[in-house]
């Protein structure tokens, strides 16, 4: 599959993803994304409030697994942002993009390490 990848590459045959159709306000607990920053749904998310997420284009997430690496937005400045007035949405929206950090990845080593 790489010699095909490499081929695809070369021949510049690549598209660029596009973002997915916007859908219904998603469920308590669902992941949304733009680009590389994720949200975890949290209560409290108005109608208004996901228009507007989805117009700075945040999508919900619906592949599994999802291996793409996210930088997750702080929980904090998401229940703020929740319970801001929509005048102030843009700027605390653009501040926890900023305070946005990626997850460590963990590896687990072979099973025989794990063994005791």
């Amino acid at each position: 599959m790489r010699l095909l990848d490499a081929i695809r590459t070369l021949l510049k045959i690549r598209r660029r993803r596009t973002a997915p159709r916007a859908s219904a306000k998603p469920a308590l607990g669902a992941k949304i994304a733009m680009e590389d920053f994720r949200i975890v749904v949290q209560a409290g998310l108005s109608d208004e409030l996901w228009i507007f997420l989805v117009q700075a284009g945040f999508r919900e997430v619906v592949h599994r697994p999802d291996r793409r690496r996210y930088r997750d937005l702080p929980p904090s400045m998401i229940t703020e942002l929740y319970q801001a007035p929509p005048e102030e949405w843009q700027a605390l929206l653009l501040a926890a993009l900023k305070e946005a950090v990626k997850r460590p990845r963990v590896r687990v080593g072979p099973r025989s390490a794990r063994r005791p």
